[in-house]
């Protein structure tokens, strides 16, 4: 475990003391001991290049020990997450890491791993995504036929973007809610019916059903849901990626549904019936995937996002419970997908709440694969006694 030591100002403390927990106070000095499992960085670094403008078309993919070529501008959280377990050995950035729209602590994340994150001009990516190997110096990014100038991302520019966003924060916010409901009321209509039918092997009818999103700590929640799969046997419903973490465990989705943008040729190959999310007039780009792979899926017709459309399939389906993990629930993130409202899920969370159990962040009430177990009857019995006596 590396560690370094950064003197930064008492105010300063205050956004690093979320993220560090040793912090330590000379004075009017602030020293963070910030921790982070990489190695220690030698220049010049070598390696070859693999790239794509979608981060999570590129994870799918990438190599350990390449260095990661994106265009994302705000790089969230799961996409850090996925470059880190990739581990690559370097990334570099032709968006711009942070904005400032919103707080975000992805950027430090990826510093906290060990791994150095370069930004460089947005028109640079094709050139970079067409050479096959290239060399990060102290000076810049040596192609072999060209240099490209670049600069390193540091925790300062990090925190000096974090401050900012959290000083808008309630102009965001107010911008966010008002987005939220003018499109709410715009499509309240496509709601209130039930979905189509759909003909379907799965029965869904009075059965709990598991929705597996591509949200942050999916994976965490997943793990920590374990017994009750075990126990219910519920229907197995992963919305586009969250089908592969539910193969990464071990479990065979039942339904993949999705736009089909985020899922491995494994996860559609693995005998799950395919749905596939379309526009309200029908138009399905994730078909197309599909007809590549000679498989054939069910169209389901709904506004919203796939997620909306995986929890209105459970509910009108006529299921017993719906459980979820890795839901999208809160404005950063929503921004984070680019999203400036969640006018369809804030609607759709009214229809299906009183079936729905959101579990996103039940792996951190029971870490270290600690569960809650149920008391038994005599026990009960006995607290119950003593209570009245």
């Amino acid at each position: 475990m590396l560690r370094r030591q950064v003197l930064v100002t008492c105010e300063e403390s205050a956004d690093y003391g979320e993220a560090y927990p040793s912090i330590y106070f000379v004075g009017k000095r602030v020293i963070v001991i910030m921790k982070w499992n990489g190695t220690p960085e030698r220049w010049p670094m070598k390696g070859k290049v693999e790239a794509d403008r979608s981060t999570k078309q590129l994870l799918q993919r990438i190599r350990p020990g390449s260095i990661a070529v994106i265009a994302h501008d705000d790089l969230d959280e799961l996409a850090v997450r996925g470059l880190i377990a990739a581990k690559v050995k370097a990334v570099i950035n032709t968006g711009k890491t942070t904005t400032g729209t919103f707080a975000s602590r992805a950027g430090l994340l990826l510093l906290d791993a060990g791994l150095p994150l370069l930004e460089t001009a947005p028109e640079f990516f094709e050139l970079l995504s067409g050479t096959p190997e290239l060399v990060i110096t102290e000076n810049g990014i040596d192609l072999g036929h060209a240099f490209l100038p670049c600069k390193r991302f540091t925790r300062q520019m990090w925190l000096e973007a974090y401050r900012a966003a959290r000083k808008a924060e309630p102009v965001r916010l107010r911008e966010f809610i008002d987005n939220t409901l003018r499109y709410a009321n715009q499509e309240k209509d496509w709601l209130i019916d039930p979905l189509t039918c759909l003909s379907l092997r799965t029965k869904l009818k009075g059965k709990h059903a598991l929705i597996v999103v591509r949200g942050n700590g999916y994976k965490e929640d997943l793990a920590a849901l374990h017994a009750y799969i075990q126990r219910e046997d519920p229907v197995l419903i992963g919305v586009d990626g969250g089908a592969d973490a539910l193969l990464e465990l071990g479990y065979a989705p039942r339904l993949i549904i999705g736009d089909m943008d985020s899922v491995t040729d494994r996860a559609l190959c693995s005998g799950a019936e395919l749905i596939v999310h379309s526009y309200i007039d029908g138009t399905a780009p994730g078909l197309e995937r599909l007809h590549r792979l000679h498989l054939s899926g069910v169209l389901l017709p709904s506004g919203g996002t796939s997620e909306d459309a995986a929890l209105l399939l459970a509910y009108d389906g006529g299921c017993e419970q719906i459980v979820a993990v890795g839901l999208h629930s809160h404005m950063q993130d929503f921004l984070e997908k680019g999203r400036k409202g969640m006018g369809s899920t804030w609607l759709v969370r009214m229809k299906v709440g009183s079936k729905l159990i959101d579990a996103r962040g039940i792996s951190r009430l029971y870490p270290n694969g600690e569960t809650m177990k149920p008391l038994r009857i005599g026990r009960a019995w006995q607290s119950f006694v003593r209570s009245w006596f």
